[in-house]
């Protein structure tokens, strides 16, 4: 997932992401105009539109062909009238098994506590997790976010989350305002994609 706020660099990083086999890029920019979005997605090779899932103004799906649409709000409904691909955040063990029916994947959250926001806090135990996981709630239509780094990813396959969702962990490895070299991002990919 994108860092929330749009950065210099940011379309070379993905660009290249992408290239060293980035599956899924959900960008994530919650407080930003259409605009925005707009010129970064302009600056990705079109190949891989349809690997970018985005969060919100949900029109740039159709507008660029992209893979599908996030719903962040477990309660929100899909817009209306879309029929695309979707996905959606889910922070509550109750509700999991009511919105892995009613998307393609979804993401729990918080595993564990988040590194770029202090809020948000680990909302489960590792029993409340085991638990759900033997109760077959966690599987590969569940994603594990919040936290995720190198070291917990051998935590999140056993418990049976079908995949990961880095953030912080990822991007915490190029300094925004200092570097024009992303090769650490791209190393540390890699050493991701191996752990997989």
């Amino acid at each position: 997932m994108t860092r929330p706020t749009f950065f210099v660099e940011e379309d070379k990083i993905i660009d290249a992401l992408f290239h060293e086999g980035l599956d899924d890029l959900h960008i994530f920019k919650p407080d930003s105009p259409p605009v925005y979005l707009e010129r970064l997605l302009s600056l990705l090779p079109e190949e891989y539109y349809k690997k970018v899932t985005v969060h919100n103004h949900y029109y740039l799906k159709n507008e660029f062909k992209l893979g599908g649409i996030h719903i962040d709000d477990p309660q929100a409904e899909k817009p209306d009238g879309y029929k695309g691909t979707f996905s959606r955040t889910c922070t509550d063990l109750s509700t999991l098994k009511t919105l892995k029916k009613k998307s393609r994947y979804v993401f729990l959250k918080n595993i564990f506590d988040s590194q770029t926001d202090s809020r948000e806090r680990c909302s489960f135990s590792m029993a409340d997790l085991e638990e759900a996981s033997r109760r077959g709630l966690i599987d590969k239509h569940v994603y594990a976010l919040g936290g995720m780094t190198l070291e917990r990813m051998k935590t999140v396959k056993e418990l049976g989350f079908g995949g990961v969702v880095i953030c912080g962990d990822l991007w915490s490895r190029f300094d925004i305002h200092q570097e024009a070299d992303f090769s650490q991002v791209l190393s540390y990919f890699n050493k991701l994609q191996a752990a997989k």
